[in-house]
């Protein structure tokens, strides 16, 4: 009860089994609940973070977690919320995939719960890939009208447009989720599954199936997709995705991402992520209420979550930069941290040649990187203190920058006013 009692408070329940039969059930003795989780990419979204803190939340209710990795369903990929077929991938990428959601995955999980709690891995290629043709169509095939399967939804949308369609491939996944239900049943006693809104007619075809095989009750439960403002979902092959593995979204970038979610999301993001307890969190919806300007609930989560997903010392060292980044003392940021924080600013390359013999005029830099439209606009500038090199602040408009000059002997950031921010590296 307290695990359904939490989801409901956070708004994490979408659909639903009858409430008071699953209530009942969860309550009458020690149960399991799965979540699948898709391997088409090498590493996985903030939106996979959500599935894996219902996990948490549920071994902390007491509920056991059991996380399935699609080794077997990944050959194929579902078409649920997909508006066009998937590019299939190898069985070799598949299982590299696994291995690398398996690894990300137990550092989260043994950050948030204890050595007891942990989750139960399995993979469904161990029997799918075992599965004959003809034993696939007699013993799951025959459970499922095909009348009935066209009503799904993702399944009509697709089928009513002429241009995309459907293939049996993608069509039939939905089978081998319910066959994956029944084997985790069957041989792991798992009787609830959880997933996203838009695996609710993956959930009740095998809810169907484990009734009609195994005479026996499962149980579902959906919580909402994780969308951004624009409606879209924070997929793995959406544009912009936010990965939680380290080398393709860093922690700085991680950190950032959350501290700088405006107020709406930020609350949407508290409820649904944060593993703080109900109290604490409510205190902490109010304290920023009446002053949202400290952005208070930002600052909780962003440092609630990036531990969670890198670890402490990582989001100490994001931290750090942050605040570095806000005094000018870019000198603090190491090598790899500045190429973090300033991935994204506009930069350029120069041999460092340029910096030879009395160097380079800072006038004819700051033109070069955009940050002055004249030698004149640029002497303006620095006559009235907004430009600061490497975090000092320059005040000499006839001065140059030479190889003395360069961070970790490779780097200017070039700063103009509060936020204007350059980059010239030299090689």
């Amino acid at each position: 009860m307290a695990f359904l009692e939490e989801l409901s408070w956070r708004g994490l329940i979408h659909d639903s089994t009858d409430s008071a039969e699953l209530r009942a059930h969860l309550d009458s003795g020690a149960r399991r609940v799965y979540i699948g989780f898709d391997p088409t990419a090498s590493s996985l979204t903030i939106g996979n973070l959500l599935p894996i803190t219902l996990l948490i939340r549920a071994a902390r209710a007491g509920v056991a977690p059991v996380v399935l990795f699609g080794g077997g369903t990944g050959l194929i990929g579902d078409p649920s919320g997909k508006s066009v077929e998937r590019v299939l991938l190898s069985a070799e990428d598949v299982a590299a995939n696994v291995a690398q959601h398996q690894e990300l995955m137990r550092g989260i999980f043994a950050r948030a719960l204890g050595p007891e709690q942990m989750p139960t891995f399995l993979d469904n290629a161990a029997w799918l890939s075992r599965l004959s043709m003809i034993e696939f169509l007699r013993d799951v095939g025959k459970h499922f009208p095909v009348g009935e399967m066209t009503k799904r939804d993702t399944v009509r949308r697709r089928l009513d447009d002429p241009n995309v369609g459907l293939s049996y491939t993608e069509f039939s996944y939905m089978l081998l989720q319910a066959y994956d239900f029944r084997r985790l049943c069957e041989d792991h006693g798992v009787t609830l599954q959880m997933g996203a809104s838009d695996q609710w007619g993956n959930i009740v075809a095998g809810i169907d199936y484990i009734r009609r095989v195994l005479r026996t009750s499962a149980y579902g439960i959906t919580c909402p997709l994780l969308l951004r403002s624009d409606g879209t979902k924070f997929g793995k092959s959406e544009k912009g995705a936010v990965w939680i593995s380290a080398d393709r979204t860093s922690p700085y970038t991680f950190y950032q991402f959350v501290i700088n979610l405006s107020d709406d999301d930020a609350r949407r993001f508290a409820l649904f992520f944060s593993l703080t307890d109900r109290e604490p969190l409510e205190k902490l919806f109010a304290q920023h209420a009446e002053a949202p300007a400290r952005r208070a609930l930002q600052r909780h989560l962003a440092r609630e979550l990036t531990t969670l997903v890198h670890g402490a010392t990582a989001t100490d060292a994001a931290e750090a930069a942050s605040e570095a980044l806000f005094r000018g003392d870019v000198r603090a940021l190491g090598p790899e941290m500045v190429g973090d924080v300033f991935a994204d600013v506009p930069s350029i390359d120069e041999p460092v040649t340029r910096l030879a013999g009395d160097g380079w005029p800072v006038v004819d830099l700051l033109i070069a990187v955009g940050l002055a439209s004249s030698r004149r606009d640029a002497r303006e500038h620095i006559s009235n203190k907004a430009v600061l090199l490497n975090g000092d602040k320059v005040t000499d408009p006839s001065s140059a920058v030479t190889v003395a000059d360069l961070l970790h002997g490779s780097v200017l950031l070039i700063r103009r006013g509060r936020r204007e921010w350059r980059v010239a590296r030299f090689a």
